[in-house]
């Protein structure tokens, strides 16, 4: 069976990871590839270095309607069986392309839909529009969260065509060796600038408002220092965005410049994980919350504000996380009392095993052979025409530019 997953751009970022870390964990049966619509930023370097074919489409941004003709040139060409969409206007495009190229076999996975905003975009009455009219294209639309479900069809999305398959983790990526860890803390530290006896609070994920990075400056303010303080609260801000700047300047009003590094993009999480002693994740907006996981099956102590990663699960699944309000006073509270006593590397907790990516990627495999042709033709009896679009994929699509129109 052949897969083309669509996404939007593959800058650093969680879909963008989390389709990288699915593409290695799908079964070898399935031949998959990447389009992206613009935008092949460090995570197609990383897919191109693991083998997976990544194409570019040269996207001008969201109104080049050129780049559709492309898109469905290259689902007919390719002979794809399976069309797979990630984030907001890949699964425009993908889905019409798609039924274009005559594959019906079209699946969608919505990352980030919260009240207002999707994927951090405004919801106007014309992105719901959109979104609604082209998801009937499509045969599933896979949220990563209950609550994501819950607003999806709150929107209006049958619920027979929504499924819930969370993101995941590769639990085995997180585990060192004690004396393998401890070197390559100390060797993380020493690049960033860390003191080696610091307590380090992590914050992991992209530089916007909505992560709410400030409470965490605003906590090491407030938390005890040098020389009193049994061990000098420092902060590791890992991602790049928007509001780094403002974070700089916020750090520097609060007196507390020289104790935050921030590092930009990273690929090497679980390597950052081990010179951090506790994750911060003030944010208030999170439709699903991978970091938190991740720290977890890193054997960090979490303090969170949002993510229904945790938020779905029985409270003992993740004895190390600490839910709180988004409030400096609270964080510098409980991360002052993680900073006095012994920190040793917690044992993965249930909400890590929940989580596996392993498992979660067969249930992807199994979704797709459900939605998919009973079976791929022989590579022989396949042409360079085939799918082709039938007119009742023309209609379809014809219908949904007229529901749509201004």
């Amino acid at each position: 069976m052949k897969v083309l997953h669509v996404i939007t751009g593959l800058a650093a970022g969680g879909a963008e990871q989390q389709l990288r870390l699915l593409l290695r964990y799908l079964p070898k049966r399935l031949q998959c590839d990447v389009v992206t619509l613009e935008n092949p930023g460090t995570v197609a370097n990383g897919l191109r270095a693991d083998g997976v074919r990544v194409f570019d489409l040269g996207m001008q941004g969201n109104r080049d309607l050129a780049a559709l003709p492309r898109l469905t040139g290259l689902i007919r060409y390719g002979g794809y069986d399976v069309v797979h969409c990630h984030l907001y206007r890949a699964c425009v495009y993908g889905r019409i392309a798609a039924r274009l190229a005559g594959v019906r076999a079209i699946v969608a996975t919505e990352h980030s839909l919260l009240a207002q905003t999707l994927e951090g975009r405004r919801i106007t009455p014309g992105v719901r529009a959109l979104y609604l009219a082209t998801e009937r294209l499509g045969r599933s639309t896979v949220a990563v969260s209950e609550a994501v479900a819950e607003r999806l069809v709150l929107w209006g999305v049958p619920q027979g065509r929504v499924e819930i398959i969370p993101n995941g983790v590769d639990r085995a990526r997180y585990i060192q060796p004690a004396p393998t860890r401890a070197a390559t803390r100390l060797a993380i530290r020493a690049e960033l600038g860390l003191p080696h006896d610091a307590f380090v609070i992590g914050g992991l994920g992209r530089m916007v408002r909505g992560k709410r990075y400030d409470v965490l400056i605003d906590a090491l303010a407030m938390m005890p220092s040098a020389p009193s303080a049994t061990r000098t609260p420092w902060l590791l801000l890992v991602g790049e965005g928007e509001s780094r700047p403002a974070l700089q300047r916020r750090a520097k009003e609060a007196g507390v410049a020289e104790r935050v590094v921030f590092t930009g993009e990273r690929d090497d999480v679980p390597e950052l994980f081990t010179a951090m002693d506790a994750l911060g994740a003030p944010s208030t907006l999170e439709t699903f919350g991978l970091s938190l996981i991740e720290a977890l099956a890193a054997g960090l102590p979490v303090c969170w504000s949002s993510g229904p990663a945790l938020a779905e699960l029985p409270a003992d699944a993740a004895p190390g996380a600490f839910w709180m309000p988004a409030d400096p006073t609270d964080y510098a509270a409980q991360l002052s009392a993680l900073s006095s006593s012994r920190l040793t590397p917690l044992a993965q907790p249930e909400a890590v095993r929940h989580y596996d990516i392993a498992r979660l990627a067969s249930d992807i495999c199994g979704l797709y052979e459900r939605i998919g042709p009973p079976r791929a033709a022989p590579p022989a009896q396949r042409s360079a025409s085939t799918p082709m679009s039938t007119s009742e994929d023309r209609l379809a699509v014809k219908k949904v530019c007229t529901d749509v129109r201004p």
